[in-house]
């Protein structure tokens, strides 16, 4: 099985922005660096804190794709901190600065740092629907209307 690549334009908004990367050869998501450009080149996010750290990158996805912004695996395990709306979505016609909600769940200061790896973005396909209404939704699954919690739980 081979991996697909895609050019995904990329254009740095200041000088010491890092493009994203892979951190591996089978990685979905590359990683997004912070820019953060202060005197002491680092900002704290306190415990129950959401900030927008700025990546410092615009890009310039092709039609029918998107970008989905998600948390890094490690940070929110060892850490506590998330992408708060993960995925994020980027759609395929913005054209501004990539920005990244990251929200403090633990219980200490969360210092990031210019440079520092604060999320993955995930390049995908997108579908879109052609919304019908419909007078009665009529199709029979065994699942019903069974929402939240209705399947029970695996082990």
């Amino acid at each position: 099985m081979s991996i697909y690549t895609l050019p995904v334009k990329v254009q740095r908004t200041h000088e010491r922005a890092k493009l994203p990367v892979y951190s591996s050869k089978e990685a979905a998501g590359a990683d997004l660096h912070a820019m953060i450009n202060n005197k002491i080149e680092k900002e704290v996010i306190a415990p129950g804190q959401t900030r927008l750290i700025q990546t410092g990158l615009k890009i310039e996805l092709p039609e029918g794709t998107e970008a989905q912004v998600r948390s890094r695996s490690g940070l929110a395990l060892k850490k506590s901190i998330i992408v708060l709306n993960a995925p994020g979505t980027i759609d395929s016609d913005y054209r501004g600065e990539i920005g990244v909600i990251i929200h403090n769940a633990g219980n200490e200061d969360f210092w990031v740092s210019h440079g520092d790896r604060i999320a993955q973005l995930v390049i995908a396909p997108v579908l879109r629907g052609v919304f019908e209404e419909a007078a009665e939704i009529q199709s029979i699954t065994d699942r019903g209307e069974g929402g939240f919690g209705s399947t029970g739980v695996q082990s």
